[in-house]
């Protein structure tokens, strides 16, 4: 990465990011009814064996939301944090679902995007709806020289991604954050609206939606290839919960 660390204090910063995430959960709030999972209780706070790192993990569910996941984890003395806010729709509606990540390390990077759930080659309609509103956004951040494109090298974590993605990393200042948490608050915003707007999906579609949406959600948390990064920090054992409760591999709730 060409981008340089600065020597804003990273406890600061993550405060920043993880109020940001903050803010856009109480929109959800404000709109959803949610309820906490049982699988996660014991990850509401957890931290390494050894070493300095730790972490809060919970998860939630409800009539409309059937996963919600909102985290982070830290290792103060190498600056690195991560933390997630994705939320993932119940099979009511084809809305695409939502996805936050927001890290130091000790760079900042972020990743948002609208989960696609159709195919985009074909459903033009689907397309035209919920990504030419993010291709503006998207062109834009790309000419922002502040930020530079992140390309994964892992081949189903760029399939994962819509063409729309919003995957940066940036020195840390104050322009760079405001940047981040006002597309982050429009890129919510539009989405809140997209689901009071929704038709909904008939009910014969509905079970192969929402299969679909798992095998997508299960994919992505176990072929991220930050999975390493917790295996060090954390072992191998709570690494593997970890992953398994951000697909929801144990969750309680139906």
């Amino acid at each position: 990465m060409t981008q340089q660390p600065t020597d804003l204090d990273n406890k600061v910063v993550f405060e920043h990011l993880w109020g940001l995430t903050n803010e856009l959960r109480q929109k959800i709030n404000a709109r959803f009814e949610l309820h906490p999972d049982a699988s996660t209780k014991n990850l509401e706070s957890y931290s390494a064996t050894t070493g300095g790192a730790h972490g809060s993990l919970n998860s939630f569910s409800g009539p409309e939301i059937d996963w919600l996941v909102h985290s982070w984890l830290r290792e103060p003395k190498s600056g690195f944090c991560n933390m997630h806010l994705t939320t993932w729709l119940k099979s009511q509606i084809r809305v695409p679902h939502l996805a936050f990540a927001f890290a130091t390390v000790p760079y900042l990077f972020f990743y948002m995007d609208y989960i696609p759930r159709s195919d985009l080659f074909v459903d033009l309609e689907y397309l035209d709806r919920y990504y030419e509103p993010m291709n503006q956004t998207y062109l834009a951040l790309l000419e922002d020289s502040r930020f530079k494109q992140y390309t994964s090298k892992t081949l189903y974590i760029r399939q994962a991604q819509s063409h729309t993605s919003l995957c940066y990393t940036s020195q840390v200042t104050e322009e760079t954050l405001a940047r981040l948490g006002t597309v982050a608050h429009e890129m919510i915003d539009r989405w809140l609206k997209w689901v009071d707007e929704a038709e909904s999906v008939p009910d014969d579609q509905r079970a192969a939606l929402s299969n679909r949406d798992l095998i997508v959600r299960r994919a992505i948390a176990e072929r991220d290839p930050d999975n390493q990064i917790a295996v060090r920090l954390f072992g191998a054992e709570m690494t593997e919960k970890l992953v398994r409760s951000l697909w929801g591999g144990d969750r309680i709730s139906h």
